[in-house]
């Protein structure tokens, strides 16, 4: 392949369920990327040799116009849907910024991944803000092609997650309203195809397109379509009094999503989302596939564990980004413990690498559950998400309840929390060499707020003392080639 020439094309959004897969599709076809993100570490081994990678931030107009300087086509894939407070002044602010960045350092064309919902009927604050959104980036004078798509069916999204963990886990659903609302569904392949395709059309005005596959049906027509898939019958009982709230609760229950996300969710698809402007159809050769087939493929791509990108892998998905300026913390509190394995520094670490998930965590499994489901209840995020492979980890990776916030293969794993508590928490591992083996030190931090974070500490030290000794027992047996107990 001939190397990259042009100005960079600029994507944001790329440690996300769509911005990382576009990244893939447009560094395979040779074009030259400049990856925008908050925190670069995060794209560390999963970008091409020629992709620049630079830190940036939505909200800070100085970095997006050291990030947009000599680019020619900006890809906007940013929306706070797992956010929490004013999301909507949030992602005003961010695209006013963008737009303004993009005037001052010419950019020609900014392609914008937005909602498919009719602005003249009653949208949720969610589709609204994504709508708003098109029209700020509109009047930065900028060329503004906006894609609004409806469900997007692919290994990992948010919608398909949803699906096929209901379909799986309920023989007999009891089912809202909601899952009654006709949307036109387009599959993940297709809507990476628009997107590269907006890259390459000729200059030309500021254009919205509607985008979807050939069929319009509803959530309880795709789980439908999920289980003749899968050869299995299910059945769907409606009711009427389950609220967006009480749905959220219960999707947190059975599937992988959490209250905040499920009820956000929930209220953008409260209302139809169907193609009404054929726009797309005469201006692209593309012609999407149906459910069946988008489903087929999802499918295929999670038998071969090979998923890239799963919905809960931007920072967004967790609130993460929840502001701590003007909190007062107390003092750190710790719990750190160690022990000496007689064994190298790589099988020492291969079972903290392999932590988490399917696996568990080597101790008192039915605790780590309890606690996950003590989280959802309060709307945070519990146990369900897993890790996104059974044996490899990468910064930015969602893991549990936690995140991944640093990594050194072979010596350090810092993992921060993601649960609700009233204060910032991490779990620390690191391996060093001493004498012919290696010491494993396992570190529990917490930043209390106030005296409830104080009072939470002291509450669950005992239970601390009790699970850190056995896990940290578990992964050393582990190192040592015995299965834990």
């Amino acid at each position: 392949m001939a190397p990259a020439t042009g100005p960079p094309l600029l994507l944001t959004g790329a440690t996300g369920y769509v911005g990382g897969r576009l990244l893939a599709e447009l560094e395979g076809r040779g074009l030259p990327v400049r990856c925008m993100v908050r925190q670069p570490e995060r794209l560390t081994g999963r970008t091409g040799d020629a992709t620049e990678v630079v830190a940036g931030d939505v909200l800070d107009l100085e970095s997006l116009l050291a990030a947009l300087a000599g680019v020619g086509t900006a890809f906007y894939l940013i929306h706070t849907m797992g956010g929490s407070g004013d999301f909507e002044e949030s992602d005003r602010l961010g695209a006013e910024n963008f737009a303004a960045a993009a005037r001052a350092c010419g950019v020609t064309r900014i392609v914008y991944l937005g909602g498919l919902g009719n602005p003249e009927e009653e949208l949720s604050p969610h589709l609204r803000s994504r709508q708003e959104v098109g029209e700020i980036l509109r009047r930065s004078g900028c060329e503004v092609l906006e894609f609004r798509a409806s469900i997007v069916i692919g290994a990992g999204s948010l919608s398909f997650e949803m699906i096929r963990a209901l379909v799986e886990r309920l023989p007999v659903m009891i089912t809202p309203r909601w899952v009654e609302v006709l949307a036109q569904p387009i599959g993940i392949q297709d809507l990476l195809a628009y997107l590269t395709a907006a890259a390459e059309l000729p200059p030309g005005e500021s254009r919205v397109f509607e985008i979807g596959g050939p069929d319009q049906l509803c959530y309880g027509g795709l789980m439908r379509e999920y289980a003749r898939l899968r050869g299995v019958r299910r059945r769907l009982i409606r009711v009427p009094f389950l609220t967006p709230r009480l749905s959220s609760l219960w999707l947190g229950l059975v599937t992988p999503l959490y209250a905040r996300v499920g009820r956000k969710l929930i209220e953008s698809i409260r209302h139809p989302s169907v193609v009404r402007d054929p726009a797309a159809m005469e201006a692209f050769a593309i012609r999407p596939a149906g459910v069946a087939e988008a489903m087929r493929l999802a499918l295929d791509e999670e038998d071969r564990e090979a998923v890239t990108t799963r919905w809960c892998d931007a920072l967004s998905s967790a609130g993460a980004a929840r502001d701590w300026s003007g909190i007062r913390f107390h003092h750190r509190l710790v719990d750190a413990r160690s022990v000496y394995v007689d064994a190298d520094a790589e099988a020492a670490f291969r079972p903290i690498q392999g932590i988490g998930g399917a696996r568990g965590w080597y101790a008192a499994g039915w605790l780590w559950s309890l606690r996950g489901a003590l989280d959802l209840l309060v709307g945070g995020v519990g146990m369900r998400r897993g890790r996104p492979h059974a044996e490899r980890l990468r910064v930015g990776d969602p893991l549990d309840f936690w995140r991944v916030e640093a990594l050194e293969p072979g010596r350090r794993l810092l993992l921060r929390a993601e649960m609700k508590l009233p204060g910032r928490a991490w779990l620390e591992f690191e391996v060093e060499p001493e004498g012919a083996g290696v010491r494993i030190r396992q570190t529990a931090l917490f930043d209390p707020v106030g005296l409830s974070g104080l009072a939470y500490w002291h509450a669950i030290r005992p239970l601390h003392v009790w699970v850190f000794s056995r896990m940290l027992r578990g992964i050393a047996g582990a190192a040592r080639g015995r299965r834990p107990t």
